[in-house]
């Protein structure tokens, strides 16, 4: 079983007299930025000269400065841009100021996990990583709750990076919802993994193969909109709270025995050796390469069926029936 720590075992001490740099202030960067400050802890935000982000950080009342400048003022350098975009902005940016006594930290092992950045020896490398999104790591602060974190130590050079890691979760507000530890590996090929067997991959292909199924049989749009995905956040919730056991018991009898008889038939043996498929091209760097390749050729691929995507049935019955629901915030992906 992991070692889970909570609050009690957490002090900011290890952050005392020390400034941490946020490199990047999206969805993460803001929340983590915003929570340590409010922590009491000595914050700078990194950013590229001319980020839309610049202002909207200063007017929320942190500093804020080039990454460079702000790797170089800083004990503690949190990385929270893109994976793609690390290690380009690492050699160029961070590196040089990354001296011995220093901190380098990340909320996704990819970078670390995959060798495409490799730390001097003299710094401490370690990951914090909220089970959860920027926002919600920020609103769960607010109402002074917490986000559970994952923590791993790639590099302990201090003899002292565990402490420190785990006074950055207390920072962000974790520690008050439990601090797992884990390892780089770990954490990089589970989530991987997760994000494309399970929660986007197989979670938007399941929606869409049932809904195509049921407009294809000569049902409403937006019946099978309703039943193949308004409903699905009915379900997750439920789940959320309980697993598959709080599910089971909300849902109708009818729904639970076709859950039993039916589920096996959709997730098949070809199903699992496929799953095995996908985490052998994780845990192999086959899927890292790829990515890193696609970005490297303009992301046309990605750009491609981003766009088909979009234009999906799903999509456009799903946003007129959105707009009958008043009660749902209208949101804008641009």
């Amino acid at each position: 079983m992991a070692k889970i720590y909570h609050e009690e075992e957490c002090s900011l001490k290890p952050l005392a007299g020390k400034k941490v740099a946020v490199i990047g202030y999206g969805s993460q960067g803001h929340a983590h930025a915003l929570n340590l400050h409010e922590s009491g802890v000595d914050v700078i935000v990194g950013l590229y000269e001319g980020s839309k982000s610049w202002a909207k950080a200063e007017s929320a009342g942190l500093k804020v400065a080039t990454a460079k400048q702000a790797a170089k003022e800083a004990d503690i350098v949190m990385m929270l841009v893109n994976d793609e975009k690390q290690a380009d902005l690492y050699r160029e940016s961070i590196e040089p100021y990354m001296t011995a006594g220093k901190s380098l930290v990340f909320a996704h092992g990819f970078v670390i996990h995959y060798w495409l950045i490799k730390p001097p020896a003299g710094v401490d490398v370690f990951l914090i990583a909220p089970k959860g999104p920027g926002h919600t790591v920020r609103s769960q602060f607010e109402e002074g709750k917490g986000v559970p974190c994952l923590i791993a130590i790639h590099q302990d050079a201090s003899g002292k990076a565990r402490e420190t890691a785990l006074a950055y979760a207390l920072g962000i507000g974790g520690a008050r919802a439990g601090v797992v530890e884990t390892t780089f590996k770990e954490e990089t090929e589970t989530d991987l993994f997760g994000e494309q067997a399970v929660l986007c991959g197989g979670v938007s292909a399941l929606i869409k193969a049932g809904f195509e199924t049921l407009v294809e049989a000569g049902y409403q749009p937006e019946m099978a909109y309703f039943e193949c995905c308004h409903e699905m956040k009915l379900i997750v919730d439920l789940i959320n709270r309980g697993v598959l056991n709080m599910m089971r018991y909300s849902v109708s009898d009818t729904a639970e025995y076709g859950d039993y008889i039916t589920g096996e038939k959709i997730i098949t043996d070809d199903t699992r050796k496929a799953m095995k498929g996908i985490l052998k091209d994780v845990q192999e760097g086959k899927f890292a390469r790829e990515w890193l390749l696609e970005n490297q050729a303009g992301r046309t691929y990605f750009n491609a069926k981003k766009q088909m995507e979009s234009e999906h049935e799903i999509e456009k019955v799903g946003e007129e029936l959105r707009g009958l629901m008043s009660w749902m915030k209208k949101e804008s992906l641009s």
